[in-house]
């Protein structure tokens, strides 16, 4: 039995048998005890006061003597004003390490009475352009926040919606046409990501040449943006899309082409993977669809010139558009038709939409106008919003050519992983194979955790050096510790020492050793809260505090040489639960860890 529930169940005895009072069991408060106090579990007693018509204090000590006496686990208690601390004996602490010992998924909820169905969309590319370092933030949350919400039960399906048309594609399609001869990704020894990538940067060097040349001529800024011959097309080229034109359906499908066989490269090297792959240009008819229902219904407006509005006043905010005057649809009337084409296809409970904070006010509207609409899981559309990544030298921007490419930056911490590792001597008498593929993996794992360890609603900064130390909060020293472990069980056994299935409860155990038990312990609660706040920050730095507890305790407990053999079983097992917390964390984050580092 848990120990807090077992707690909870003998407060509400004790409030029966010492005060004669039947309690709600919501109405028993108890948390971990604080750090600057002493004990494991604090009972918090002023909820109760009403009940027992007693001072705290006297409220207290009745129930902590009443604990004692009647749970054989708890050792001492102590109060301190309204909060009754509860210490629970080290036999509990050996036992539950035995316990869990042979656990598949400890931690894990491995049977729930009603599992939900949850979507998350991460990703979310644009076909104009490869991936970059924003891109692996969202598709690195994403994914962990998937592996965390299968942590709890429910059933998780992982979706892309990839950005497949719109006047972005149609500026690299007009600069292809233009200015590209023909070439194939083959031809420009390219990824096509890449290679289409280049002309949008170069629609945006044209485009804005041909704004300055009106700006000359005197014309006003604002206006020659919108008149620049380069837009004029690239909003041409969309019409014409979107009424088939087979000549531009044809360079549209090619390209897209390029770009999507670019990113599966890049997905399969950064470890990602969805369920479902949606593209905009199949939704957005639906989308459009909802919005002319919305219209007759009256729900919409049409103005003018045409185009149809949200009118959001009512719930505090401005209009929004959803049809531009020439018919064309928007990202909001995508999302609208994409929402619910999922919800038919899943018949999902929630849906997580992991985006960067420059769309809290999109995702703001999305839930409202699919209110409106009359949908009644638009309560359950959830926006992850995270920060930007920023470098050290600034903002990114696409169009400018600015970005760090996604595909260049794993390249580059492959090659500061393999440089550092030379330098410490870590990889020496290994196989030319083993010491790539380790190398990979402490690369990766560095660009990973460094990204993930941040609370996802903070803007970061990314950093490739500090991200690869292998000393302090970092992948690599994470990584370099769980490999430790291994090559400490693979000495112990070389030395006759091997995991017992029953330890002596009767051992005393040092702080340390007690410390590190309590924080396995306290490894379900993480997960728990960590789904629950989709925050794969709180469990990359849960096993960072993991490996640094173990290392301050290996340096202080021998193990192999210890010569009372009971205490170095109890001393190898929790080094042997340390290691598969640290594996089965890491994994959560997409990150491997390697057996010899």
């Amino acid at each position: 039995m848990d120990i807090e529930f077992k707690l909870q169940e003998f407060v509400l005895k004790a409030l029966k048998d010492l005060y004669e009072q039947e309690v709600d069991s919501k109405a028993i408060q108890i948390q971990k005890t604080r750090k600057d106090f002493e004990g494991d579990f604090t009972l918090v007693v002023f909820p109760l006061l009403r009940i027992t018509k007693k001072p705290p204090e006297q409220t207290a000590e009745e129930i902590g003597n009443y604990l004692k006496d009647n749970i054989k686990q708890i050792s001492n208690f102590n109060v301190i004003k309204g909060f009754l601390n509860l210490s629970i004996d080290k036999s509990f602490w050996i036992s539950y390490l035995n316990n869990i010992s042979g656990e598949e998924n400890f931690g894990f909820v491995t049977s729930k009475k009603d599992p939900k169905t949850i979507l998350i969309e991460y990703s979310s590319p644009n076909t104009n352009k490869p991936l970059h370092l924003g891109h692996i933030r969202n598709n690195l949350l994403g994914y962990a926040v998937a592996n965390l919400l299968e942590t709890q039960g429910d059933k998780v399906v992982k979706v892309n919606l990839v950005n497949d048309r719109g006047i972005h594609i149609c500026k690299s399609m007009l600069a292809w046409q233009k200015w590209g001869e023909n070439i194939t990704p083959e031809g420009a020894s390219k990824k096509g990501d890449h290679l289409v990538g280049d002309f949008y940067v170069k629609f945006d060097q044209e485009y804005k040449k041909e704004i300055q040349q009106l700006i000359d001529q005197g014309v006003a800024e604002d206006e020659a943006k919108q008149k620049a011959p380069l837009i004029l097309e690239a909003q041409e080229m969309l019409r014409k899309w979107e009424a088939n034109d087979p000549e531009v359906r044809e360079l549209w499908r090619k390209m897209n082409d390029w770009v999507l066989d670019g990113f599966d490269v890049t997905y399969k090297n950064l470890g990602v993977d969805f369920d479902k792959v949606y593209f905009e240009s199949d939704t957005y008819k639906l989308g459009k669809k909802l919005v002319l229902e919305g219209l007759e219904k009256d729900i919409f407006i049409k103005k003018e010139d045409g185009s149809v509005w949200a009118d959001l006043s009512n719930e505090g905010l401005d209009q929004k558009i959803l049809l531009r005057s020439d018919g064309t649809s928007v990202y909001m009337t995508q999302d609208l038709g994409t929402a619910q084409q999922r919800f038919n296809d899943f018949n999902a409970d929630e849906a997580i939409y992991v985006v960067g904070n420059e769309q809290n006010y999109h995702f703001q509207v999305l839930k409202i106008v699919l209110d409106k609409l009359g949908f009644e899981w638009a309560e359950e559309l959830h926006h992850l919003s995270y920060g930007m990544v920023e470098l050290p030298e600034g903002k990114m921007k696409s169009r400018e050519g600015t970005v760090v490419d996604a595909d260049d930056l794993l390249a580059e911490m492959t090659n500061t992983a393999e440089e550092m590792s030379r330098e410490l001597g870590k990889l020496e008498g290994y196989s030319e194979e083993e010491r790539r593929r380790i190398i990979e993996t402490i690369g990766l794992g560095a660009l990973k955790y460094f990204i993930l360890k941040v609370d996802p609603k903070k803007t970061m900064t990314f950093d490739p050096k500090e991200s690869i130390d292998f000393n302090g909060n970092t992948g690599p020293f994470i990584q370099y510790t769980y490999a430790r472990i291994q090559s400490l069980v693979r000495k112990a056994k070389d030395n006759g020492l091997e995991p017992s299935s029953k330890l002596n409860e009767n051992l005393e155990l040092s702080a340390k050793e007690l410390h590190l038990i309590k924080l396995i312990y306290s490894y379900p609660e993480v997960l728990k809260e960590a789904a629950e706040a989709y925050s794969p920050a709180q469990v990359a730095n849960y096993v960072y505090d993991m490996a640094k507890e173990f290392n301050q305790f290996y340096h202080d407990h021998p193990i192999v040489s210890e010569e009372n053999k009971n205490l170095a079983l109890l001393r190898l097992q929790l080094s042997g639960q340390v290691s598969k917390i640290i594996e089965s964390g890491m994994g959560i984050l997409g990150i491997h860890v390697p057996e010899r580092m």
